[in-house]
């Protein structure tokens, strides 16, 4: 727990601009060409990634492959890397992330890799060192399960998948 100086300590290292809470990732670069990965501006939640490819990959139309990232990471225990599409990417050439968010778990230790999916109706080209995606550390919380013979009422119910409208 904080302490009242702890607290205090805390909200002034918050006003200091920009803040973020660091979480330490290691990293072991299995590829020449790979590096390690930054964040593009001081303000930026998630940090690219990087085609770790020897020569251009033809992404066909409608058609989903593996890019590797060329590293492979550690990721401390209660944080998960989630990856996740490029914006710009996705709107303007179509391209996405299939299974978005990709997670890494804390457990993994293979080289991360990104499912880029090419949801356009035009052949899309990945260059070597092309920032695909992004991936962004968030903190996991494990569930604790409980069985119980029912669920406590609430005014939705079993409503789902459209039930409360589009307006």
């Amino acid at each position: 727990m904080i302490g009242m100086i702890g607290m205090i300590e805390m909200i002034e290292m918050i006003e200091q601009k920009p803040f973020f809470f660091r979480i330490p990732v290691e990293i072991v670069l299995v590829h020449p060409l790979a590096e390690v990965p930054f964040y593009a501006t001081e303000g930026s939640s998630g940090f690219d990634l990087k085609a770790c490819i020897d020569a251009p990959i033809t992404l066909k139309k409608r058609t989903w492959q593996l890019i590797s990232s060329g590293y492979r990471v550690s990721v401390p225990y209660g944080f998960e890397i989630q990856i996740r599409p490029r914006s710009g990417l996705a709107l303007k050439k179509g391209i996405t992330v299939k299974n978005t968010p990709g997670t890494v778990d804390a457990d993994y230790r293979g080289v991360m890799g990104v499912i880029l999916y090419n949801e356009s109706d035009e052949d899309f080209v990945i260059e070597p060192g092309e920032r695909i995606a992004q991936a962004v550390v968030c903190p996991v919380y494990h569930a604790e399960f409980y069985v119980v013979k029912e669920l406590s009422e609430t005014s939705r119910g079993e409503g789902g998948f459209g039930s409360t409208g589009t307006k």
